[in-house]
């Protein structure tokens, strides 16, 4: 059985254009949230690459169909993990400290925060594409405080074979290729080639 490296994250955080980068292969994308309703497959050797549907809030789309998305993305994950060589999950670096703020705020737990510890769970090896990082004026500072969210010590730079800085709009990918390709080859993280230029 082929081996799949899977991308989730939040709608409208660049997954689809991320998936773009890795595959060559493009994803019909939009700026409405919700356009990415099923996985979209694409090999790329002999890895499936899945962009999968985003989950949150959707302005066009019903509660039950944001429900129903969200236990489709569970159910996924519960049936494939073993098939899963790697799990990215992208999030917007320039947001998601507020959202995650507006979130704790209410007394619930960050939908990001949710679906890490849930894929962590299920004994997947999982590594966040920090997007958008262009947008932000303080990069170490933010990385700093995303990494202690998702419950890891600062500074990240010791996380660099969880955490991945990238801008897939602007074509800027190479710690997470760095880290994908140690992933297929079997390499320790942090090895000579662990990124890719």
């Amino acid at each position: 059985m082929a081996k799949e490296i899977v991308l989730i994250g939040r709608s409208n955080v660049g997954k689809s254009t991320l998936f773009h980068l890795l595959t060559g292969k493009k994803v019909r994308i939009g700026k409405k949230p919700g356009v990415t309703t099923y996985p979209f497959r694409a090999q790329v050797g002999n890895i499936y690459y899945v962009d999968m549907p985003g989950y949150g809030f959707m302005k066009y789309r019903s509660k039950e169909e944001q429900e129903k998305t969200k236990d489709y993305i569970v159910k996924y994950f519960e049936d494939k993990a073993a098939d899963i060589l790697l799990a990215i999950q992208v999030i917007d670096a320039s947001s998601f400290l507020d959202i995650a703020n507006r979130w704790k705020e209410r007394g619930e737990v960050p939908l990001e925060i949710e679906l890490y510890e849930f894929l962590q769970d299920l004994g997947l090896d999982v590594v966040i594409a920090a997007n958008k990082m262009d947008r932000i004026a303080n990069p170490d500072d933010a990385l700093d405080m995303i990494v202690e969210e998702l419950g890891m010590l600062p500074p990240w730079g010791q996380w660099a074979d969880k955490i991945a800085p990238i801008s897939a709009k602007k074509g800027k990918s190479a710690p997470l290729l760095g880290i994908i390709r140690n992933k297929i080859s079997g390499r320790a993280p942090g090895s000579s080639e662990s990124t890719v230029q």
